[in-house]
C-alpha cells in the first residue's frame, strides 16, 4: 500500500475522531459546571426529540447512529431522570414512542446555548470557507459509505 494512503486514513479516522472527542468532552464539562446531570449521549437523544417529539426507539437508533441496546439503555436512564416517557404506539403496540417531559423541555434552551458556545470555542479562528469545505468533504465521505 502506498505510504500516502495511510496518511489519508489517519486524516479521517484519527483527526475527525480526536476533534469529535474533544468537542464532546468540552460540552460534557460545560454541562457538569452548570450542574446539568445528563451525559452527552443522553443529550443527543434529547436533541433529536426536541427536533421531533414522539420518535420510535428505532428512529432514534437511525438518527443517533446507535444500536438498539444502546438506545434502550439511554431511554431507560432518561426515564429514570424523568426526561422522557415511553408510550405504546396506537398503530402498533410493539412500538414505543418516546416523548419529552416538561423537565426535558426546560433543559432545551440552556443546553442548546451551551452546545453553540462549545462549537464556537471549537471553531475559533477557523474561517467560514474552511468550515464549509470541511462540512462538504465529510458529507461526501458519509454519502460514499452509507
Amino acid at each position: 500500500m502506498p505510504n500516502n494512503q495511510f496518511k489519508r486514513g489517519e486524516l479521517y479516522s484519527f483527526i475527525t475522531g480526536m476533534a469529535s472527542t474533544a468537542v464532546a468532552r468540552r460540552l460534557q464539562k460545560n454541562f457538569k459546571q452548570a450542574n446539568i446531570d445528563i451525559t452527552i449521549e443522553q443529550w443527543s437523544v434529547l436533541y433529536h426529540l426536541w427536533k421531533e417529539d414522539g420518535l420510535s426507539q428505532q428512529e432514534l437508533c437511525l438518527r443517533t447512529f446507535r444500536d438498539k441496546p444502546s438506545i434502550t439503555r439511554l431511554v431507560d436512564n432518561l426515564e429514570k431522570l424523568n426526561m422522557v416517557k415511553r408510550v405504546a404506539s396506537k398503530q402498533d403496540r410493539r412500538i414505543n414512542l418516546i416523548y419529552l417531559t416538561e423537565a426535558a423541555a426546560d433543559l432545551q434552551d440552556t443546553t442548546m446555548d451551551m452546545a453553540n458556545q462549545t462549537l464556537n470555542e471549537a471553531l475559533a479562528g477557523v474561517n467560514e470557507a474552511d468550515i464549509e469545505l470541511c462540512k462538504s468533504v465529510l458529507v461526501k465521505v458519509y454519502e460514499n459509505l452509507k
